[in-house]
Order: C-alpha cells, then sequence, then structure tokens
C-alpha cells in the first residue's frame, strides 16, 4: 500500500472516530440552580455552540423564569424549544429572552434548538 492511500485510511478512520465520539461519547454537562427571590426564581442561560448551563435545577410550585441569551450567529440556535411546555421561542442574537415555564409538575424536562441538534435538560424537584 503506497503512502497515499496509507494516509487517506488513517485520516479516515479518525475522521470516524471523531464522529462517533461528538454523537455517542459522554461529554461533561454544565449545571445551574436557579437563584430564589421575592418568590421568584431565575438563572441565565447562554446560548453559544451549546447552552450554558445544559442542565438547570428548578423548585417545584416556584414561578420559574429561564433568561436565554443568545451570542451564537448560527441559525440552528436562533430558536429554543421547549415540546413537553409547548413553547418555541425565537432568540434574536446577542438580546436577552425570558421564557417562562411550569413548574407544577416535578420530572425531567428537555430543551432543544429549533433543528433538534443541541439540547438542554429540565429538572423540577
Amino acid at each position: 500500500m503506497d503512502l497515499s492511500k496509507m494516509t487517506v485510511l488513517v485520516a479516515g478512520l479518525a475522521l470516524v472516530a471523531f464522529i462517533l465520539w461528538w454523537f455517542f461519547g459522554k461529554h461533561q454537562v454544565s449545571s445551574g440552580e436557579a437563584q430564589a427571590t421575592d418568590g421568584r426564581q431565575e438563572i441565565d442561560i447562554l446560548v453559544d455552540g451549546g447552552y450554558t448551563p445544559e442542565h438547570v435545577t428548578l423548585k417545584q410550585g416556584v414561578p420559574a423564569t429561564l433568561n436565554f441569551k443568545r451570542t451564537d450567529p448560527s441559525g440552528c440556535l436562533d430558536h429554543v424549544v421547549f415540546s413537553d411546555f409547548g413553547i418555541n421561542q425565537a432568540l434574536p442574537q446577542d438580546k436577552s429572552v425570558a421564557v417562562s415555564v411550569d413548574t407544577s409538575k416535578p420530572g425531567d424536562y428537555t430543551w432543544a434548538c429549533g433543528m433538534d441538534m443541541f439540547h438542554g435538560q429540565l429538572t423540577i424537584k
């Protein structure tokens, strides 16, 4: 096998390994807990190549607001979708958008970008 074929083979295997790691590997998840003041709870979520924090914990029964600020220019992240709550909210770039969620039922809920490529998780307890 000549050098050019070997180089292409090694590069292809490295690319396949990277794709498998990216989509199926365990990645560190940033977590945050909403801060409660005056009978409400709020947390800021940065939208830049994903969500930070990616996992948010809320207290059940306390009105909650998630403040999303998108700095990423990608069109994929220009909406946030909470299918369990029927929310599909536009996120204009460089603006903070408040999204209120119902905290009456405990459980784990997910949110995603408009293309369902980036995800976050909401735990109400």
